[in-house]
């Protein structure tokens, strides 16, 4: 979502894997400010979204979904990397910037 006269996080529309096969999904949030937490939410089919993880750090793992956040050191930048997606992985990812 953007913020009136910014825009806040942009990701690629999709991406794809095999079952078992690793995958990063990226977040660009360049106008990031110093209070932002980066956010990254899950969505499956036919579910609400549900909060993943919320954090300024670089690194933190996601021991519930066997998978790690990366941010980059000037904050620009996240990843979401999932280890062994499985068919119960498939579903919408949003990244966002929040208090």
């Amino acid at each position: 979502k953007g913020a009136v006269g910014r825009t806040q996080v942009q990701q690629k529309p999709t991406l794809e894997t095999t079952e078992g096969t690793s995958i990063s999904i990226s977040c660009s949030h360049p106008k990031i400010q110093g209070t932002d937490f980066i956010q990254w939410y899950r969505q499956l089919p036919g579910r609400q979204p549900e909060l993943l993880v919320s954090t300024l750090k670089g690194f933190e793992e996601l021991p519930d979904i066997a998978g790690q956040l990366r941010v980059s050191a000037d904050q620009r930048w996240s990843w979401l990397w999932l280890g062994r997606p499985g068919r119960g992985d498939a579903a919408v990812y949003y990244c966002a910037l929040g208090p």
